[in-house]
């Protein structure tokens, strides 16, 4: 028998690795700004937390006061505007006269911190047949937190 053709062949190609290792770089690259986006949503999630305790406390004011100009931040149980950044939060910030509950998250534009750049999230208050609504706005709609 001739030795060539007793020798076994295992293993791979090289053509068929390169083709594994580039089907992985295609996979990493579609996952990895997916997971970043939902990595920041879960980040941004704080900020929308920090708004609950305002929001609960400007809703019963509301609603014993009978009117949003009544609630004030400070009076009425409606804590004060918050200026000192808190865990993810850069400010808590509520205006009875615009009806505006605005959070702010940390960074600044172009400056991320934690993977937030300062996004908003903004509430505006209306009284309409004894119930309290909230429209949402703000930038954390554009980067897709809120």
């Amino acid at each position: 028998m001739n030795m060539t053709e007793m020798k076994n062949t295992k293993g791979f190609t090289l053509i068929e690795l390169m083709i594994v290792v580039a089907i992985i770089g295609i996979l990493a690259m579609i996952a990895l700004p997916a997971y970043q986006t939902y990595t920041n949503k879960a980040k941004f999630s704080e900020v929308v937390l920090a708004a609950a305790n305002h929001k609960i406390a400007i809703e019963i004011c509301i609603q014993t006061e009978g009117s949003i100009a009544a609630c004030v931040q400070g009076t009425n149980g409606i804590p004060g505007d918050i200026s000192t950044t808190l865990g993810r939060v850069a400010s808590i910030t509520w205006v009875a006269a615009t009806e505006l509950l605005t959070v702010t998250a940390v960074g600044s534009t172009g400056t991320p911190v934690d993977g937030l750049t300062g996004e908003t999230y903004i509430l505006e208050a209306s009284l309409a047949n004894d119930r309290v609504a909230w429209a949402l706005s703000g930038t954390c709609d554009n980067a897709g937190f809120c």
